[in-house]
């Protein structure tokens, strides 16, 4: 029997944290699975730098008689408090649409990014899910910057979450980044496992990269090899791809085209309408780059209009 699908979702009660909570619905997630939503409230926070920086609340007067280890725990759980509330609330929003699912409120402290991939590493998560950006209510949680390093450095793989207009039940549109390599394979493998609504599409999508021969996706450096039977070896895993996509019923058209990768995936996606972007993490043979982004990744993850999911190799997609 196969284990569930285990989430974590990172959450601080903004627009960008709720239209990720929202977006689930859209990711073809099992009826089953495990999640845990985790709020952090980051307690130090460095001093303002210029008149652009949002200036910390002023504390209320201590009360007569107050010690400072008192006025410390004081200051202390109130944050804490409101990080728990916000966890709850999301928790219950979750529960709404995903009533089948086991779902847990938790809290921390400290440095958002570094509690997210702590927490996914100490559950053996399968995905974490972050929004694109967050505010500065509490504790700066869920900026672009904390989203881009949990994306980079996470040893799973990770949904970067943006809202996009939908109504229930309507088909997704899914552009799949494919450049041949293992983990562009399990970028296929994850989207074929998935629940998807009827007449849901796929988009595949090849950029050959002639120019950079370290940028991926690209051809693999045969010497020798002819225009014809290197364009020949992408057209096999890209009608491999399409017949495991099809297999499960999904709406499955490809393109291959030649430039820059960056730019190209972005544009794509948004040309076709793309609700989200799967994309594989970099596959770097060096045991301290196992995990890191490549370029393209990075790049698509930053800059795309809508929810972009990295896959990395070794994650349990299990469904």
């Amino acid at each position: 029997m196969k284990e569930q699908m285990k989430l974590l979702i990172g959450y601080d009660g903004s627009q960008f944290a709720n239209a990720a909570l929202d977006d689930l619905r859209r990711a073809g997630l099992p009826r089953e699975a495990q999640a845990i939503v985790l709020t952090v409230f980051e307690q130090w926070l460095p001093h303002a730098a210029s008149n652009n920086v949002a200036q910390p609340a002023l504390r209320k007067p201590a009360p007569a008689g107050a010690t400072p280890t008192g006025m410390s725990a004081m200051t202390s759980a109130q944050p804490i408090t409101q990080s728990r509330a916000l966890a709850l609330e999301a928790k219950g929003r979750l529960q709404a649409h995903f009533p089948c699912w086991e779902i847990k409120a938790e809290e921390s402290s400290g440095s958002p990014a570094r509690e997210i991939l702590k927490k996914a590493g100490d559950c053996k998560s399968d995905l974490i899910v972050v929004g694109s950006q967050g505010h500065s209510g509490l504790g700066r949680f869920l900026l672009g910057s904390v989203s881009q390093k949990v994306a980079n450095e996470a040893h799973c793989s990770v949904r970067v979450a943006r809202g996009t207009a939908w109504k229930d039940g309507s088909p997704v549109r899914i552009l799949l980044a494919l450049d041949g390599s293992p983990c562009s394979e399990a970028a296929v493998d994850a989207v074929s496992m998935r629940m998807w609504p009827p007449a849901s599409e796929v988009r595949l999508l090849t950029v050959v990269d002639l120019l950079s021969a370290s940028s991926a996706p690209i051809l693999p450096a045969t010497p020798g090899a002819s225009g014809v039977a290197r364009r020949t070896w992408v057209q096999e895993f890209v009608d491999a791809a399409a017949k495991k996509l099809g297999g499960v019923e999904l709406l499955v058209s490809s393109r291959i085209q030649e430039g820059d990768p960056k730019r190209l995936i972005i544009a794509n996606a948004e040309e076709w309408g793309a609700e989200c972007i799967f994309v594989g993490a970099s596959c770097a043979q060096k045991p301290f780059e196992k995990f890191l982004l490549g370029s393209v990744a990075t790049a698509v993850v930053s800059r795309a209009h809508c929810s972009v999911e990295v896959v990395r190799t070794g994650a349990d997609l299990l469904v």
